[in-house]
């Protein structure tokens, strides 16, 4: 017979016991100091789970003299109205906050905070597209980028181009720039990172205008549009683009994308053409880079632009390298792009996004969403480090959050990767973390008998253990939820409160006085 346990919590009495199957502890009394020390740490115990708490926890000063804290700190933080001389956005793709939240337990635990938790301003985004509740990158990537929200699958241009419309495309009218344009503008230098395809949908927010996101290269337009339709690939558009030709740093996947299939096997386009042969041909001070140790020996004084492409396709999940992996981390790539934009005395915008947060999602592999999200916070921490507040504004959000759960109120302490606590009414046990949609279905649900098979019987520990969903689909959606934002810096404050995720490019060019709308530095 299954041994279930529960665990009662009387704050009136000050009790506290614990029962597992039929062996029951006693309570501690409010005196006894070595039986109470003793259910705070449980791995002494044997009898199933106890109260996990923290040191002090249990008495009621902790927690007044914690909220006493907060509010002092709250009280001490100045506003910074000093003008951005840099700005650094961080996207971590599908970053919902039940990504955030799960994500801590595995740097300490839930009560401890990833980097950007620690920023002193947050506020939330609402997502929605112009034609749907729940969005995809690419109109997110429009919204938090230029500034406009825009139709669901498309990139750079306003809400009258349909997603795969080929010709209203073309009407420059519909395209809109984006904040990295408008630092360049202003004498700025600006970069786009990526852990993703650089030619994916939210860094091609940066610089380009397309009606269809999959259009990543010339073969994927002709399939769509025809051979003679006139308009320019994402992959064309970062190399000859009037935004993308100017970006001083660009770093992702993507290789596949800028060469013939006949020039090389994994090429994808069938135009003939190498564009990143084109990209170096440009400029003898144009780098071009394939590996982390290729980037980390580069000579930032003997180049001006920066191409970084270490993938074919995406990068490959941090869980999937090892040792000898030649891609860099996302907190590599940070650290060497702030350190070359740093050159540029007038300052800089860049963009850099932990991209494969939501790769995981959609394939309902959790370990890997979550361990992305961790990464994604020391690439964050890396930049905190090597700016100053007084005049580097970051802010951190998500385009869109996931059809992602956590719940089932399991123990303090306990593995978030394990099972719930709570029996279900089939008796069968679930996950603390699990999906509303997504292949996870099929493996947990046997749709024969009509019955859930258990899931700590499939879920084996590995990187890309597969968790369980509620509906089948092949790939897992996006939420629909607010995201959140982050910001430390010049005029932080502003990221406060609930709005449009296309405020977002609108503040943080007031905080750096660019652009066409107003200004910080016009109101002194």
């Amino acid at each position: 017979m299954q041994l279930t346990a529960q665990i009662s919590i009387s704050l009136a009495a000050m009790a506290i016991w614990v029962v597992a199957g039929s062996t029951a502890m006693p309570h501690c009394s409010l005196d006894d100091e070595d039986c109470r020390d003793r259910l705070m740490h449980p791995e002494d115990l044997n009898t199933g789970p106890t109260l996990r708490a923290r040191e002090g926890e249990t008495s009621s000063e902790y927690w007044l003299n914690q909220g006493k804290d907060f509010v002092r700190t709250k009280l001490n933080t100045p506003l910074n109205t000093k003008k951005a001389k840099n700005v650094i956005m961080f996207l971590g793709d599908g970053m919902g906050l039940p990504t955030v939240a799960a994500a801590r337990n595995l740097i300490g635990g839930e009560h401890a905070e990833l980097s950007f938790e620690k920023f002193p301003h947050i506020g939330l985004a609402k997502t929605y597209s112009v034609d749907k509740i729940v969005p995809d990158s690419a109109n997110t990537a429009t919204a938090y980028l230029c500034g406009v929200k825009a139709i669901y699958g498309t990139i750079g241009v306003n809400g009258w181009v349909e997603r795969e419309d080929c010709s209203t495309m073309l009407d420059e009218r519909t395209h809109v720039t984006s904040i990295a344009q408008w630092a360049m503008d202003a004498g700025k230098s600006a970069g786009v990172v990526t852990t993703t395809r650089i030619t994916h949908a939210s860094p091609s927010g940066a610089y380009a205008h397309i009606a269809e996101r999959d259009w990543e290269d010339d073969n994927e337009v002709i399939q769509s549009c025809g051979r003679d339709s006139g308009i320019e690939d994402i992959a064309h558009q970062l190399i000859h683009g009037q935004t993308g030709s100017k970006l001083k740093i660009m770093m992702g996947g993507g290789k596949r994308h800028f060469i013939d299939s006949s020039l090389y096997p994994a090429g994808q386009r069938t135009d003939g053409r190498n564009l990143i042969e084109e990209y170096k041909a440009q400029s003898g001070r144009n780098a071009y880079v394939e590996t982390k140790d290729e980037l980390s020996r580069l000579d930032f004084k003997q180049v001006d632009r920066v191409l970084g492409l270490f993938h074919d396709s995406h990068l490959e999940f941090h869980l999937q390298t090892n040792a000898t992996s030649t891609q860099p981390t996302l907190e590599e790539m940070t650290r060497r792009t702030i350190e070359f934009l740093s050159q540029d005395e007038n300052g800089y915008f860049v963009f850099i996004e932990g991209g494969r947060i939501d790769s995981a999602h959609h394939d309902n592999t959790p370990r890997m969403a979550l361990d992305e999200t961790v990464e994604f916070s020391k690439a964050i921490q890396a930049a905190r480090e090597m700016t100053s507040e007084d005049d580097t504004l970051i802010v951190v959000t998500s385009d869109h959050s996931h059809a992602f759960s956590f719940g089932g109120y399991p123990y303090r302490g306990e593995d978030i990767f394990g099972k719930s606590p709570t029996v279900p009414n089939d008796r069968t046990p679930f996950m603390v973390l699990s999906y509303s949609n997504g292949p996870g279905q099929e493996k947990f649900y046997d749709a024969e008998n009509d019955v859930r098979r258990d899931p700590t019987s499939l879920i084996t520990g590995e990187p890309d253990d597969l968790f369980p969903a509620t509906f089948p689909r092949d790939s897992e959606t996006h939420g629909g939820e607010d995201v959140p934002v982050y910001a430390l810096g010049p005029w932080s404050h502003l990221f406060t409160g609930v709005y449009e995720q296309n405020a977002i490019p609108h503040m943080m060019a007031y905080a750096m006085c660019v652009g066409s709308g107003l200004k910080a530095c016009d109101t002194k």
